[in-house]
């Protein structure tokens, strides 16, 4: 494992490099066991470098589907990060998870990561799934995708409402009435509702004034 961590230290420049710690991610558990991504994933997030523990990350969302533990540190641990690039990660390393065990057999932790009391949690799963309806299963479910997300229509945290307001957003170019049938249930007099009504209907709007 020592020997990982100085070869990552190597290898991953000072700038950002996304497509990278993706690569290095997948790399490493399509050649190791799942004992080995997890136990790996856990000491990587222990590192100072941030895109060493976006590794970590990674690892962590491909062994979910084996060890809950897994999971449990992501919504935990790595949802309390300060990093925003870190938690733009843990939202991927929820799609892949997702992806892993299918999309429909995620649902029930869909809904409780929607429901955490933290803002990062909830976020991972809209952010994570965009575009939804390019995901098996919602792809053939656009409404249940379209509930999903407007049920945190009202949510406490603008970071939240704005990524739900823009995964609205992508479904209404592929499903503009379903979208618009939503939306039109809306109280727009409440303030954080209007925010994500702005976001999720600007494509609508776009598509009207052509």
């Amino acid at each position: 494992m020592d020997d990982y961590m100085s070869y990552l230290m190597e290898l991953i420049p000072e700038r950002d490099s996304l497509k990278l710690v993706k690569t290095e991610a997948k790399k490493y558990y399509q050649s190791h066991s799942i004992d080995d991504c997890y136990a790996i994933g856990i000491e990587l997030y222990q590192s100072d470098n941030f895109q060493i523990q976006e590794v970590g990350v990674f690892l962590l969302g491909y062994t979910g589907h084996h060890y809950p533990e897994a999971l449990t540190f992501l919504k935990d641990t790595v949802s309390k990060h300060d990093s925003w690039k870190v938690q733009e990660i843990l939202a991927m390393a929820f799609d892949v998870h997702c992806k892993t065990i299918g999309y429909q057999n995620a649902l029930p932790l869909i809904r409780e990561w929607l429901s955490s009391d933290c803002a990062n949690v909830r976020r991972a799963v809209s952010e994570g799934l965009r575009v939804w309806t390019s995901r098996p299963y919602f792809k053939e479910n656009p409404l249940e995708a379209i509930e999903l997300l407007a049920a945190h229509k009202e949510d406490d945290s603008e970071y939240v409402r704005k990524s739900i307001g823009n995964a609205l957003r992508d479904i209404s170019k592929k499903f503009p009435d379903l979208v618009q049938k939503e939306l039109d249930t809306w109280d727009l007099d409440s303030k954080k509702m209007n925010q994500v009504y702005k976001l999720a209907s600007r494509y609508l709007k776009e598509v009207k004034d052509l």
